[in-house]
């Protein structure tokens, strides 16, 4: 489905979404009811066990065809590209699983130019809902351009069986739209980006999972449900603004920057809401206090502590953080963030536990 944003450009918005449990097993419905009878059919590692049996049930009772169907090991765009023009004339990409899958999946949709419907198994970020991928091109990742999501199908009868990090990540992911904003606003203010209201609204929407909710348990159905709306609104606001700038900033630059520096980084979201924290100190950000209440209240805070980042690390990727994007302006531009971040991590209460020596 095609809406139109303030400059008339048209932009993808998911024209199926389902979410909630025993999904897998419509899919082939959901399918079937779009004229999308053709498929292919590509899965992450461990996904056919998890919910291949059921997925497959729906496609047969519904007479899909599974025109091809690969197990994603790699996200190198030379194996995705030769892949996709492989392919013998579908008329759908189905993605299953995780980032890898997904972003195999989203690819190759986007250069044949079909729909892709996005299966997550977990909610662990708003990567599932969004039109960039994560690739490795000449041995190095980058954000490219890839398909919007067609459909997206989230079953909570799977999201629930999904390990606490997981959960947790989702979290992180979801505070980061908070210091993103702020980055964004400002980037506006200075004359720096075009900022789009209407993918703002969505985004600042989207975090009310964060603090209009009747529980914090992470494995309460309704918390999980709400979640994964709120990633999938917060995907949709990067459509309509025609960046990540509505959900990535000052805390994404800072994760990147620990992936290229550690020996072995934390789940994204993880690394994402640690980051969160500190970009919101650093810009006197208004929802400190509320950041400081969701990592209390629903284990996070808790569960970093048992496997902290590393203050070496943290402290090489500070650096690094502002030269990861050019001419993207955040917080970390200012000449003495460096500087006051390093004196929060050495003496604010939070995060002495979570960034340790």
């Amino acid at each position: 489905m095609r809406a139109m944003d303030a400059t008339n450009k048209q932009i993808e918005i998911p024209y199926l979404l389902k979410i909630g449990n025993g999904k897998t097993v419509k899919v082939g419905k959901y399918l079937f009811d779009k004229g999308m009878l053709r498929v292919a059919l590509y899965m992450g590692d461990g996904i056919v066990e998890l919910v291949g049996g059921t997925l497959k049930t729906g496609l047969e009772k519904c007479r899909i065809d599974i025109a091809h169907e690969q197990i994603v090991s790699s996200v190198d765009i030379d194996d995705i590209t030769h892949s996709a023009f492989s392919l013998q004339s579908v008329d759908a990409i189905v993605g299953v699983g995780g980032g890898k899958a997904l972003d195999f999946a989203k690819y190759s949709a986007h250069l044949l130019r079909i729909p892709f419907i996005s299966i997550p198994t977990a909610i662990s970020n708003d990567g599932f809902g969004s039109s960039s991928a994560s690739l490795t091109i000449l041995g190095k990742r980058k954000s490219v351009k890839a398909a919007s999501p067609f459909g997206i199908v989230i079953d909570l009868d799977i999201i629930k069986s999904s390990p606490d990090i997981f959960m947790y990540s989702g979290i992180g992911d979801m505070l980061s739209k908070i210091t993103a904003l702020e980055d964004w606003q400002t980037a506006r203010d200075m004359g720096l980006e075009r900022y789009v209201d209407f993918s703002a609204m969505m985004a600042y929407n989207s975090l009310d999972i964060l603090f209009l909710k009747y529980s914090y348990d992470i494995r309460c159905e309704s918390f999980q449900r709400s979640l994964a709306s709120s990633l999938t609104v917060s995907g949709l606001a990067m459509e309509i603004a025609g960046s990540s700038r509505p959900a990535s900033g000052s805390e994404h630059l800072i994760s990147h920057a620990l992936d290229e520096v550690c020996a072995k980084p934390k789940m994204h979201g993880i690394q994402v809401g640690v980051a969160t924290y500190l970009c919101a100190l650093l810009q006197k950000n208004e929802q400190i206090e509320n950041i400081k209440v969701v990592f209390e209240k629903t284990g996070l805070l808790n569960f970093i502590q048992q496997d902290p980042l590393n203050y070496q690390e943290f402290v090489e990727a500070l650096k690094l953080a502002p030269t990861i994007k050019n001419n993207f302006y955040t917080i970390l531009s200012k000449p003495d963030s460096f500087s006051k971040a390093l004196n929060f991590i050495k003496n604010d209460s939070l995060l002495k536990t979570v960034i340790v020596s």
